[in-house]
């Protein structure tokens, strides 16, 4: 018999703040984060210059001998997960050493600084630029691999670096590794650090934003005036825990994960499938046992990319076959990779718990190819519901889908 799978703490840091009464506050004055990037000019060949980056978060006072191996992408996923422990009471509870306690976590890659110094020796023919740490800053599994040291976990660890869907992926996985009875708890997210890199390699696909001049009327997800995507940076985390190990603890129950599906599209490295993205979500429903009536609320992908955007919300409608109600905060923060997928499962949450959502900025003209779908517009919407559905697709055909259901 599946187990019920709650969440018991969760934090995010993102451009729109490091907890979550500075986020709502920044949501709510519906103004995006995206800036002008003036240090990327000198890379004549991107044509990009905006992005969101952090820049109220500040590295955290660890010792120095538990951090030696992180790089700024694993920081920003320690001290997440830190402060969603904290929210969890499990922080100091040597529980979470026993072998029960596992973790899931993704990020598109580790810290590039760090690649570049791995690297270096290829063109240098010499490894003098190397250090002991170097590696572990830049592997890919450093988020998941740092944090398991840091608190001591000894359960499942289970890397997932899917790109945009690395933090819902982890959500997913470790929802099944509780629900099916390997884990009491698991710590789960993405995480992903700002650098022109990741800008780079969406601009030779004539995927990026080119307002360089106007950063706040971009992106513009399912516009029809949009021009492509804004990279971002950030980090969430969540406390997965098993229903009754949470009520036996007395722990704070912040919401339930009821449904979780993915798939691939098999078909194409970049190009998005309606089909199969409207399969991920009945996939989410049938693990749910819902209809598609109960879901009040979509959380979209929303990558203001012309492709992404009409396959999204056809899949979307063709699941539905109604007008649900849909946004995606990727309008406020750019798209943050590999951990967005968790930021915005982290932001719905709190929007369910708040019964207000946050509209998609720089929506003025619909794109009539998009489906026809409640796309929150203006101030945010005030909404009552009692279940709510996360999407996010990657690069690679990965698809996830994710459905909360209030608690309480």
């Amino acid at each position: 018999m599946k187990r019920r799978v709650v969440i018991t703490g969760g934090a995010g840091i993102s451009a729109l703040g490091i907890d979550w009464t500075e986020t709502e506050l920044s949501l709510r004055t519906c103004e995006n984060k995206v800036v002008t990037m003036k240090e990327w000019e000198k890379y004549p060949k991107v044509n990009t210059r905006l992005g969101a980056p952090i820049s109220n978060w500040n590295e955290p006072n660890y010792p120095r001998k538990k951090i030696r191996g992180m790089g700024r992408v694993a920081l920003m996923a320690v001290n997440s997960a830190d402060m969603a422990l904290q929210m969890s009471g499990l922080a100091d509870d040597p529980v979470i050493t026993k072998g029960r306690h596992g973790i899931a976590y993704g990020s598109s890659a580790g810290s590039v600084d760090a690649s570049m110094e791995f690297f270096s020796v290829l063109n240098n023919t010499e490894s003098k630029g190397l250090n002991a740490t170097t590696y572990i800053r830049s592997m890919p599994q450093t988020c998941a691999v740092n944090i398991g040291i840091f608190f001591g976990l000894t359960g499942r660890l289970l890397t997932t670096n899917t790109a945009c869907t690395a933090g819902s992926l982890s959500i997913g996985l470790g929802y099944e590794a509780i629900a099916n009875g390997q884990q009491d708890v698991m710590i789960c997210g993405g995480a992903e650090e700002l650098n022109v890199t990741g800008a780079a390699v969406f601009d030779t696909l004539f995927a990026t934003s080119t307002k360089n001049d106007s950063p706040k009327l971009s992106p513009a997800a399912f516009d029809r005036d949009r021009d492509g995507l804004v990279i971002g940076e950030g980090a969430g985390t969540l406390i997965l825990e098993e229903l009754q190990h949470a009520k036996a603890r007395g722990a704070t129950i912040l919401m339930e994960i009821v449904g979780f599906g993915t798939n691939t599209d098999g078909s194409h490295v970049t190009q998005p499938n309606k089909a199969t993205m409207q399969i991920s979500m009945e996939l989410a429903l049938q693990s749910a046992q819902l209809s598609p009536d109960a879901i009040g609320y979509v959380n979209a992908h929303g990558t203001a990319t012309t492709h992404g955007d009409v396959a999204e919300t056809q899949a979307t409608r063709a699941c539905f076959s109604r007008r649900v109600p849909i946004s995606s905060q990727k309008s406020y923060i750019g798209h943050t990779l590999g951990a967005c997928g968790a930021l915005e499962t982290w932001f719905t949450i709190n929007m369910m718990k708040q019964k207000w959502f946050a509209p998609n900025l720089n929506l003025n003209n619909l794109d009539p190819a998009c489906g026809d779908l409640d796309y929150l517009t203006g101030k945010g919407y005030t909404l009552d519901t009692e279940y709510a559905m996360c999407n996010n697709f990657a690069f690679g055909g990965i698809n996830t889908s994710i459905i909360l259901k209030r608690w309480g």
